[in-house]
């Protein structure tokens, strides 16, 4: 598994509150996350390094040992992980409110098993095909999955950046846990809502499926992002299935 990862603070924000990482646990399985904070007088980049920091030690410390085990251990670890936040949002004012969204994977030979929660995303490319793999937790999303509008009219909506849910925010973090088959030269790409709403899907295509590092490609949607007004934070993260053996 071949990993490269990058965040920017885009042209727009005073901080960066997207955080992102991987671990490597004790059997050489690999973690993924990307959390991109909010809320609480700019302290959700406080909820984002919780949520990343903690997530990657359990993972280290007690990592799940196959696909079923994983969905459970996110479930289980996210809940921690919310009731953890919730706890700290009451020690400080400044902190009231924190939360953040999460988009993480572990990747299994050839599954692949992702949480979400909010509307930081996964995509799966397969055979020059980019699949969004994760359920965006929002209010445009809703009306997207009632037929009231359509994708491209959501982007648009100035209710764009309303999420229903996160980590943090309320004491049940719901959030959604599935795999997916994860061939030899299949990528996987996380990213905060900083890259999706300012790069269209068929230009990450044409990146993803350029003969390039993956390092140059998360620097390369990074800058495409940041010259359509870099509006957000804006983080990448690539991950590869470079097993030959299938």
């Amino acid at each position: 598994m071949e990993i490269a990862f990058q965040t920017d603070i885009g042209r727009r924000r005073s901080q960066n509150q997207d955080r992102v990482a991987r671990y490597t646990d004790k059997n050489g399985h690999q973690l993924m996350i990307i959390a991109d904070g909010i809320g609480g007088n700019l302290s959700g980049d406080v909820a984002a390094e919780m949520t990343v920091k903690r997530l990657g030690h359990r993972f280290k410390v007690d990592s799940p040992e196959n696909p079923l085990d994983a969905i459970r251990w996110f479930a289980r670890e996210v809940q921690i992980i919310n009731d953890q936040i919730l706890k700290k949002s009451k020690e400080k004012m400044i902190y009231q409110g924190m939360g953040t969204t999460m988009v993480a994977a572990i990747a299994f030979q050839q599954t692949l098993v992702v949480a979400n929660i909010g509307d930081s995303r996964g995509y799966l490319l397969h055979d020059k095909l980019l699949t969004q793999v994760t359920i965006d937790h929002s209010l445009v999303n809703e009306l997207v999955r009632n037929g009231d509008i359509t994708e491209e009219e959501a982007l648009k909506l100035p209710q764009s950046n309303i999420i229903t849910r996160a980590i943090g925010i309320s004491p049940d973090a719901q959030i959604e846990v599935n795999r997916f088959d994860f061939h030899p030269g299949d990528q996987l790409l996380l990213c905060s809502d900083g890259l999706f709403k300012t790069v269209e899907k068929r230009t990450m295509v044409a990146v993803l499926n350029q003969q390039i590092s993956l390092k140059a490609k998360c620097a390369q949607l990074i800058d495409m992002a940041n010259d359509a007004g870099g509006p957000d934070n804006i983080t990448v993260l690539i991950g590869k299935n470079d097993d030959q053996e299938g």
